[in-house]
């Protein structure tokens, strides 16, 4: 059932919706294991380092965009998300002008408190940011649309990257958990 902005979209965007909608999940490229790259992004959102998330999120972004066989994306790690009337902004995808590559944004610290984000929701903002440049880049949608297929794929991807961060040696029970 699509979500009720569906009713306002013009007969384009529509079927554009109904084509994401209907992509139910993504996993993990063959080629790709990103369990050291989760891991590391874990580690420095507890250490609070920020230059080390952004180094761990790009490693893992490159490696996924890669495995896709899609245009890379840079990635940013700013420190405190910004907010407004509109809450608080986890994370922001810019597709790229001709000839730069798209870029995500994603930010480590919350507006009001100023603490680091919880890892996994962290990483799942990484990944929702992710799942719009695959929608352009790999399903060659024209638009990016938030629908239930949109939201399956981002839980696919980000419950394989949490897996593959479980199976690391070591590594706390805690972490395969959903």
């Amino acid at each position: 059932m699509p979500f009720a902005y569906y009713a306002r979209l013009t007969p384009q965007r529509q079927r554009i919706y109904r084509q994401s909608d209907a992509i139910e999940s993504i996993g993990l490229p063959p080629s790709v294991e990103p369990a050291c790259d989760v891991a590391a992004i874990r580690a420095a959102l507890t250490a609070e380092d920020r230059a080390a998330a952004e180094r761990a999120c790009q490693r893992l972004t490159s490696a996924l965009t890669g495995g896709y066989k899609v245009p890379a994306v840079r990635v940013r790690v700013l420190a405190q998300r910004p907010s407004g009337d509109y809450g608080e902004l986890h994370g922001l995808y810019e597709p790229g002008e001709p000839g730069e590559s798209a870029r995500i944004t994603v930010w480590m610290r919350t507006a009001q408190r100023m603490q680091v984000v919880a890892f996994k929701s962290f990483l799942r903002t990484l990944v929702h940011e992710l799942c719009h440049h695959l929608d352009y880049e790999l399903y060659a949608l024209e638009e990016t649309f938030h629908t239930e297929g949109f939201y399956k794929r981002e839980s696919s991807l980000a419950h394989a990257l949490f897996g593959a961060e479980g199976e690391l040696p070591g590594a706390p029970a805690d972490r395969g958990a959903r």
